[in-house]
């Protein structure tokens, strides 16, 4: 049997004092795609919990939001514990998690060293496994909740240098993919968003590699990174939250277990 929405019947206003109820967890909501996810979901009225290691940064985007700031270090599994006590405890259970923190690492093989690799993965992909793992149950519990990973099309794909960065965003979309298909039945579904190339600051990071080991302008760098789009430029962080947020409302139900490219048609299942 499919879930009971918990709005139905109601009026618009009192759908809206109903969603306010909905507490979302943004991870990297200090900036990029987080920020503007974070954004939106205020602008839609849930309740949202933005958080980042840097406590200025997620102090500022709540203030501007309306928003609750948690400072949170991937890197530390005992921080992601803590934040998910605190926030349960003085805020309540989380009905939505964007799992959108993330490191981009790029190197040949032989210069990938192991604390490059086990960084990438904890940040990656061992966050996001244990968030979600602490996250779930209380939206089992309650029957409905919506888990939505933003990945990449480097995990649906290969690119030359970024073995670390590869792996763990495959791991992130075979980690959505194994837990769609165990709660299926439970009214939580669970996707992954795959961008190309997004205009922020760690394509920009990317652009500087460019010209330091190519020689390049920046010009010429940037639109190396545009051509792998067919639509030959960047995607925009707005349309990675709309990918997002199109997946959150409970006429969405029926999208699980869903690896969504966002990259112009580079890379076609």
């Amino acid at each position: 049997m499919l879930p009971v929405d918990p709005f139905i019947g109601l009026g618009q206003a009192t759908r809206m004092n109903a969603k306010q109820k909905t507490i979302a967890l943004v991870t990297g909501a200090s900036r990029g795609i987080g920020r503007q996810v974070a954004q939106d979901l205020a602008d839609a009225g849930y309740r949202v919990v933005c958080a980042a290691r840097t406590t200025s940064a997620v102090d500022e985007l709540a203030r501007e939001i309306g928003g609750v700031p948690l400072t949170m270090d991937l890197l530390q599994t005992d921080s992601i514990n803590k934040g998910i006590d605190w926030v349960e405890s003085h805020v309540g259970p989380i009905g939505v998690l964007v799992n959108n923190a993330g490191i981009a690492t790029s190197a040949p093989l032989p210069q990938t060293t192991l604390d490059i690799w086990t960084q990438t993965i904890q940040v990656n992909l061992t966050a996001n496994f244990l968030l979600t793992q602490r996250c779930l149950p209380k939206m089992v519990a309650q029957g409905e909740g919506r888990i939505v990973f933003v990945a990449s099309n480097a995990g649906l794909t290969g690119y030359a240098y970024t073995s670390a960065y590869c792996a763990s965003k495959h791991g992130v979309v075979g980690l959505m993919r194994s837990l769609a298909a165990e709660y299926a039945k439970t009214g939580v579904t669970i996707n992954a968003v795959c961008p190309g190339f997004v205009d922020t600051d760690m394509t920009t990071a990317a652009i500087e590699k460019i010209k330091t080991a190519t020689g390049r302008d920046e010009t010429k760098a940037r639109s190396a990174l545009e051509r792998m789009n067919p639509q030959g430029r960047l995607i925009g962080v707005d349309e990675v939250s709309h990918a997002v947020m199109s997946l959150l409302p409970y006429e969405a139900r029926g999208i699980n277990g869903q690896a969504i490219a966002l990259d112009g048609g580079q890379v076609m299942k």
